[in-house]
């Protein structure tokens, strides 16, 4: 029922006839069981035993509104929604579109769409993504499809698979994403479909993996044959995955949703960037106690969202990391009984930790939970486990825990791929490997478990695919976000600006340390400039008459133990300009940078001022 005919029936049939004291004494003898059963999104017992609606409204465990909602799984959410309103508050026209239409109900009008070559219009445009369907124009009048792969594991079956979706329903690629995930693009109003079951058909069920929904959820692309890593998380996250897919009261959240497992190995997967950061924690002897025992945990982060300036903060919690699932589950009831639903750009975890605190926060998820979370020093939490970090190790040969064993990291430039590249390399895993690969939040790609003696053969047929297992130090960091090719929120080409930046700067520069690049074409901040040693982010740019594409360019970003936002010092700068003044920056750095020193590090220490010395010229004004 939505909640028009929520306020039809509560209209029609006003208190059923029962006098207040009847009402006060059935809503008492319901609310224990209403409560408890309320706040882990089960049905209300009371509106499934009775069609009357008593009109109550009660609020409990920091805001979650009984009473005037469907008996279903994903009541919490309508709750939520029912007390902004009843407060007097209008929802946001997002939250009005969920209200008013179930979005995981909507594969019949989808179908009918497909059969009339329909895309869909209005707020359904929205509610779409919900199933993974994002119509992007102008940008395309096309669907994009983003697929759902946990941890970023798929095996030679599902890349032969999914090239064969790209040919017959797409444009004949696939996007590599910075979630260690895959798009298909240029898919028809006929076909949308016939991609969903394609999909489900290999084993991939991308369900919510657009709209107010939990993203992909991302792990330690080396996990089980990271020679460093402290916990394998590749199982935390698959196991998640399919938890989510299976609770309905985890989807409508309000606004989308990262979380990511970090088990201490060589490629980061950035989860300090994420709303849910799970970090793999040792507890020593020496430091163990009768609550938190000798072992591995997951070290509990929250709050990560860089495009807001902010990455996740330690909460002084250690989880069991058989339970990550449960912990994440009352983390997401949590958010979606209590979070902002009138503002979009107020309606994530960050506003709800920045107005509630840590405290209380964890406080409701341990009610939720009904247990405790282990609580450590907060000081030792903050200790990262960093050190082994490898920024190349997502790309060319490193051997494996595994004797004799190496992973090799695969080139995609700016993380697109043909499908005929994508079968090479399914061959090549199934060949020389496990036949299996792993999609890396650096948009690229590692097939692992290669025989040493094996890859001299397999570089051979790597470069065969016009594809490339080594990268200078400006393509090894290079990201970018799809730009205005293919998204109609980006105000610039990134993908093609940054091939283009990366060939300019490596002509001009020989550069020893690696150094990252991002791009990305609007506020949405996919491609996570504000970490990159230099980021980019779209707008457009007024010269003369015109307005053309250009960037606001952010020096010093960083994540891990050289975590650090960076700062706008050039606004505004037209495409045509950037590669000269970028060619002006890394100059600077290797000019003056001390021995072995990193960029972020450099251009920390660099005051606005000296770097305006250092343009020549002063001819890009210093913000």
């Amino acid at each position: 029922m939505n909640n028009t005919d929520r306020l039809s029936s509560e209209s029609k049939n006003g208190t059923g006839g029962f006098s207040r004291e009847q009402q006060n004494y059935l809503q008492g003898f319901a609310l224990g069981a209403d409560v408890a059963r309320a706040t882990r999104g089960l049905p209300i017992l009371s509106d499934c035993a009775r069609n009357d609606d008593l009109g109550t409204s009660v609020t409990i465990g920091g805001g979650v509104s009984v009473g005037k909602s469907p008996a279903a799984p994903e009541a919490i959410a309508y709750q939520a929604m029912d007390r902004f309103e009843s407060a007097g508050q209008k929802l946001c026209k997002e939250e009005q579109a969920k209200q008013s239409k179930n979005a995981l109900d909507m594969w019949d009008q989808m179908r009918q769409q497909a059969a009339e070559e329909k895309f869909p219009s209005g707020t359904d445009v929205f509610l779409t993504k919900f199933h993974g369907l994002f119509y992007v124009a102008p940008a395309h009048d096309a669907y994009m499809c983003r697929a759902r792969i946990a941890g970023g594991e798929l095996n030679s079956f599902q890349l032969h698979g999914l090239a064969d979706l790209a040919d017959k329903y797409a444009g004949g690629y696939v996007d590599v994403t910075t979630r260690a995930n895959l798009q298909l693009r240029e898919i028809s109003a006929a076909d949308p479909l016939n991609v969903l079951v394609g999909l489900r058909q290999l084993g991939i069920v991308n369900q919510g993996s657009g709209g107010d929904n939990v993203r992909n959820i991302t792990a330690t692309p080396t996990s089980g044959f990271d020679p460093a890593e402290l916990i394998e998380t590749l199982p935390l996250a698959t196991d998640l995955n399919w938890h989510l897919l299976n609770h309905r009261e985890l989807y409508g959240l309000p606004r989308k949703f990262n979380i990511s497992f970090d088990g201490g190995g060589t490629i980061s997967p950035l989860s300090d960037t994420n709303d849910v950061g799970f970090m793999a924690f040792q507890v020593t002897p020496r430091s163990a106690t009768d609550e938190v025992p000798a072992g591995i945990y997951m070290q509990l982060q929250l709050g990560g969202i860089t495009g807001h300036l902010d990455f996740s903060r330690p909460t002084g919690v250690l989880v069991k990391p058989e339970q990550c699932s449960e912990v994440s589950a009352a983390i997401l009831r949590v958010f979606v009984a209590n979070g902002d639903r009138t503002d979009r750009k107020k309606a994530r975890l960050k506003y709800l930790l920045d107005d509630w605190g840590f405290e209380r926060f964890l406080v409701a998820v341990e009610e939720d939970l009904g247990w405790s979370l282990l609580k450590f020093p907060l000081e030792q939490c903050n200790e990262q486990h960093t050190a082994a970090e490898n920024r190349m190790g997502h790309i060319g040969f490193h051997p494996q825990k595994q004797p004799d064993k190496s992973y090799v990291g695969v080139v995609v430039p700016v993380g697109r791929i043909r499908s005929s590249q994508l079968r090479g390399l399914a061959d090549i895993a199934a060949e020389f490997g496990e036949g299996i690969v792993r999609l890396t939040v650096w948009q690229n790609l590692l097939i692992p478990h290669i025989e040493n003696a094996s890859i001299d053969t397999v570089k051979q047929r790597i470069e065969a695919l016009d594809l490339d297992w080594q990268a200078t130090k400006f393509r090894a960091g290079l990201v970018a976000c799809t730009g205005n090719a293919g998204c109609k929120f980006a105000s610039a080409d990134t993908k093609a600006h940054g091939m283009y930046l990366a060939d300019f700067l490596q002509e001009r520069l020989d550069l020893d340390l690696p150094l990252n690049i991002h791009l990305t074409g609007c506020h949405h901040s996919c491609a996570q400039h504000y970490i990159g040693d230099i980021g980019l982010l779209g707008t457009s740019v007024e010269v003369g008459d015109d307005m053309v594409e250009g960037y606001d360019i952010a020096l010093g970003g960083g994540w891990g133990k050289n975590q650090n936002v960076a700062r706008v010092l050039f606004p505004a700068i037209a495409f045509e300009e950037v590669p000269a003044l970028l060619l002006q920056v890394v100059q600077a750095y290797l000019d003056h940078r001390e021995d072995g020193e990193a960029f972020v590090s450099f251009a920390g220490r660099t005051t606005d001022d000296v770097w305006n010395e250092y343009i020549s010229g002063g001819a890009v004004a210093v913000n």
